[in-house]
């Protein structure tokens, strides 16, 4: 009967293609997400996407940096020496440059997971919520 019950089970999952789940980070590292009271994933168990990770991307920019202050040499034509002065000034910043992205998920992250068909392997689609944990410039 047991096995009966089982196969019956086991045929009622695999008619689900997706299981979306919801979860909280509980720990960045090792990571663990928490689904619900009885489940927690475990890094082994977890496909991060790059939504949900930190990673480099190439940009074209164009900008100059905030003002500053620094010195730069004054060269004195007559005698050749020189002598540095602060002088307030940007610096332009163009062209292709490599970006860090810092995405990886935090404690306190809230996240969306599919299950990934018939495994213990879960993919962590996205977080659903900002956490106001997140420390900025901007803030």
């Amino acid at each position: 009967m047991e096995l009966v019950k089982k196969a019956a089970v086991e045929a009622v999952e695999a008619g689900k293609p997706v299981n979306i789940l919801f979860g909280t980070v509980i720990s960045a590292s090792p990571l663990k997400i928490q689904v619900d009271q009885k489940a927690t994933y475990t890094e082994k168990m977890l496909v991060l996407t790059r939504n949900v990770t930190d990673y480099e991307v190439d940009m074209t920019v164009s900008h100059q940096t905030v003002t500053i202050t620094h010195g730069h040499p004054v060269i004195d034509t007559y005698t050749g020496g020189g002598t540095a002065e602060d002088i307030d000034h940007n610096h332009p910043i163009q062209g292709r440059k490599k970006f860090k992205v810092h995405n990886a998920l935090v404690v306190g992250d809230q996240v969306v997971l599919a299950r990934i068909q018939k495994g213990k392997k879960f993919l962590v689609l996205d977080r659903i919520a900002p956490n106001p944990a997140l420390q900025g410039e901007w803030l």
